[in-house]
Formats: structure tokens, C-alpha cells, sequence
């Protein structure tokens, strides 16, 4: 019987780790995305670019989400480093804190590329993203040519230390600089469109006569547009980013008056083919821009 029992025990222990190595050594690469959060459009759309490219050139793609918080994202490079991914596609959820996520990576050896956000240290092997400073000053245009040079404008801007706010309230108020805008208001929003109807409320009580209004996402613009739609405002220019479905929508009914389209499933693809070829032992750029476009009825 004992004989018996250790020859079962052998055989199981035997198919388990035939298993194992089926699974592991079954010739697909795997892709780690981590993902800023899964609780705004955008980066639905920029998962979603991802997940279909990978399909067609035939990766697996483990995704995480950092639900906007810096330690979780950390927590989650670390679960990466022992899921046997090939490479991480690194959305951050904030610049800076972003250098410990990518020195994790860096110490098992595994390569990272970050996404439509920098990291502002630790070893990166491209950045792919939209110029971010462009679309601010194709904001900026869009609302001088509008409003004659003149008026006052209220910025919204998004999560503080994330490079997309830094880099898109550059380009916005660099664009304003040398017209007659009066900038009479500039409060974040974290990106989150709640944040950007109860901000936009505040700034109308305390500053009433608005001109127009520069949202650094579309969240924060679909936000500020119901607060100003409720004052009964509904002259105030407002511009997003990202082109979002409800956004687009927006726009078309005449309840924004345009969007800076960053075209997040373009950027999930460009990232993954970008990922192919290092995998593929091609050298890539540092830096891989995305084509921008203003969006308007």
C-alpha cells in the first residue's frame, strides 16, 4: 500500500509540474501593464489600444491598477516582478513617486516604458505619450482666436506632480501669455470630473463673469460644464483633453466648444509596438510622440 500510495503521490507530483512548465514555458510573452486607474475613460481607452495590439501580435497582457494611488502602483510594480512579465508598460500616477515603481523594475532587470506620464528618475527605455505642452498651446489658440485675445479664462488642472499637468498647463499658459486673457482663476481638479463641478462652483461664487474655461482633461471640463449650465452660464467657452466619447459628444451638442484629442487607443497601440520591437532586440527612441488634433463641432 505504502509502495502503491508513493507511486500516486510520484505521478501527481510529476503532471503538476509538467503543468507548471506547460504554463510557464508555453512561448508567450508577457506584457505588465499598470495602469494610473481604470476609473476615467481615457485610460480605459489607452488599455484597451494595448490589449488589442497584444492580441494581434499574439502577447499576454497582465494589467493592475494603481486606483490613483502612488503606493498602491508601487505594490503593484512589485507583484509584476514575480508574474514572469518580459516587459512593463508604466502608466504613473504621479511623476515623482514614480521613481520608486520604476527602480523596483530596474533591480529585477526588467524593462519599463512609461505612458502618456513620465517618470522623473530611475532607468526608462522610452516614453511614449502625446506632446502634452502642444496641446496647451492648441488649447490656447483655439480660445484667442475665439474670444478676440480677451476675456477672463479659468485652467483646471489635474493631479499635481503628474507630468501631463505640468506639461499642459505649460503649453496653455505660455499660449495666453502675450494676449489680453485675464487668467482669473487657476484650481486642480485631480482629473476627476465630481472634483471639476465642485471646483468650477466655487470659482463661480467667488469670480462670476467667466469668459471661458481651460480643463486639462475632459473630466474636469464635463465637471465644470454642468456647474456652469446650472448658473445658467451657458456662453462659457470650455475646452477639454483627451477627446473622450463624452466629451466628442459634448462638443457636437455645443456644450463644450472642443477637446484636444490624445487618442488613447493610438497610444496603446504605438506603446505595444514599441514593446515588440525591444523584445524583438530592436533599439527604439526615448521618446515616441502620438499625433494630437483639436477636436470642434
Amino acid at each position: 500500500m505504502k509502495k502503491f500510495l508513493s507511486i500516486i503521490m510520484t505521478t501527481i507530483l510529476s503532471a503538476s509540474l509538467l503543468v507548471g512548465c506547460s504554463s510557464k514555458d508555453d512561448g508567450i510573452q508577457k506584457i505588465g501593464l499598470i495602469v494610473s486607474t481604470l476609473n476615467n475613460p481615457f485610460f480605459v481607452d489607452l488599455k484597451a489600444g494595448i490589449e488589442k495590439r497584444s492580441k494581434e501580435l499574439g502577447y499576454e497582457v497582465v494589467v493592475l491598477d494603481s486606483q490613483n494611488d502612488p503606493a498602491k502602483e508601487v505594490s503593484n510594480m512589485e507583484d509584476l516582478t514575480v508574474k514572469d512579465v518580459d516587459v512593463v508598460l508604466l502608466n504613473p500616477v504621479d511623476s515623482d513617486s514614480a521613481i520608486a515603481s520604476v527602480m523596483i523594475a530596474n533591480n529585477s532587470d526588467l524593462p519599463v516604458i512609461t505612458v502618456d506620464r513620465v517618470a522623473n528618475g530611475g532607468e526608462v527605455v522610452s516614453h511614449i505619450a502625446s506632446d502634452n505642452v502642444a496641446g496647451g498651446d492648441m488649447a490656447a489658440k483655439f480660445l484667442i482666436e475665439k474670444l478676440n485675445s480677451e476675456g477672463n479664462i479659468v485652467e483646471l488642472e489635474g493631479t499635481a506632480g503628474s507630468s501631463a499637468t505640468r506639461d499642459r498647463g505649460q503649453g496653455f499658459d505660455e499660449g495666453i501669455k502675450e494676449s489680453g486673457f485675464n487668467l482669473v482663476a487657476k484650481q486642480s481638479a485631480d482629473f476627476d470630473r465630481t472634483k471639476g463641478l465642485t471646483v468650477m462652483e466655487n470659482i463661480i461664487q467667488s469670480k462670476g463673469d467667466i469668459d471661458a474655461v481651460f480643463a486639462q482633461n475632459d473630466e474636469m471640463a464635463l465637471g465644470a460644464q454642468k456647474a456652469l449650465e446650472a448658473a445658467n452660464m451657458k456662453d462659457v467657452l470650455i475646452v477639454g483633453f483627451d477627446a473622450t466619447d463624452d466629451a466628442v459628444e459634448a462638443v457636437k451638442q455645443g456644450k463644450m466648444a472642443a477637446t484636444v484629442a490624445q487618442q488613447p487607443l493610438l497610444i496603446g497601440e504605438t506603446a505595444v509596438n514599441a514593446v515588440h520591437k525591444v523584445l524583438s532586440g530592436e533599439k527604439i527612441a526615448d521618446y515616441i510622440p502620438v499625433e494630437l488634433k483639436l477636436i470642434t463641432k
